[in-house]
């Protein structure tokens, strides 16, 4: 059966980073508070049995996370133009909300830039221009078609359990520029995503005080972004082409959703 080939042929890998208490966390988002509200014990079945449950608090952005076309406005307007603030009118987004990012099962193509540069990351506050994307979509052996999802990939996962290095405050953090961003939307891709805070180019000492790929990519593009994947175990099979599979939690009117992404590779 079909079902059974796929399944013997290819596996899965995750490209989620995993969630506690202590990982990084953009300052325009809320962390991360996990706590069990019942116990073991606590309350105990006639037959012996109990059981534990738990209150999560998080942020739409928190973790590995999509952005949807609602996150970002520029001049007070969201993608195609519609009024940002009618829109968030009762305190929920009435147009562009993250339930309106169907399930995906889409060809992703990780552009791998420290494979490119032969480095292990690329440096803090590294500005990624589109050429260097269109060689590392040469170095992946295929070319972005539209509809594909392009996988930004920096190297910055590997600081995942260092938040003060992971955020970059002062150091900056390395990624794709507005004129990237403008060369991914000339490829018409569907989704694009990369392994750091923020999909942007931060300088050192700047923060988020400019987000111009977000301007690029949802309002004049209408493209979806997924920040804070794990890219590393994606490098380390030596696939650059692979299925991904994306699907975002329904939130009604929300700006973004946890996700996470698995992408499926030869096995």
């Amino acid at each position: 059966m079909l079902i059974d080939e796929l399944t013997s042929s290819f596996r899965p890998v995750d490209l989620a980073q995993p969630l506690h208490p202590a990982i990084p966390t953009s300052p325009n988002h809320p962390g991360y508070r996990h706590s069990l509200l019942r116990r073991h014990g606590d309350t105990v079945r006639e037959d012996g049995s109990s059981g534990a449950n738990d209150l999560l608090v998080l942020g739409s952005h928190t973790g590995t996370h999509i952005d949807a076309l609602s996150h970002i406005s520029h001049r007070g307007q969201l993608h195609g133009g519609a009024d940002a603030a009618e829109a968030a009118r009762g305190g929920r987004f009435s147009v562009h909300g993250v339930e309106t990012i169907a399930p995906m099962l889409r060809r992703a193509v990780l552009l791998d830039l420290p494979a490119l540069h032969g480095v292990t990351r690329l440096d803090a506050g590294y500005g990624i221009s589109p050429d260097e994307l269109a060689a590392a979509t040469e170095l992946a052996g295929t070319r972005l078609r539209s509809g594909d999802i392009a996988l930004v990939r920096t190297g910055w996962s590997q600081l995942w359990e260092q938040p003060s290095a992971f955020l970059g405050t002062d150091t900056g953090v390395p990624g794709p520029t507005a004129d990237a961003a403008r060369w991914l939307a000339e490829q018409q891709v569907a989704v694009t995503g990369s392994d750091t805070t923020a999909y942007e180019h931060i300088r050192p000492g700047t923060g988020h005080a400019r987000l111009p790929a977000h301007v690029v990519l949802l309002v004049d593009n209408g493209i979806p972004i997924i920040e804070m994947l794990q890219l590393e175990r994606l490098a380390a099979t030596g696939h650059r082409v692979a299925a991904m599979v994306l699907a975002p939690l329904p939130l009604v009117g929300a700006t973004g959703s946890p996700v996470r992404p698995v992408a499926l590779v030869p096995a």
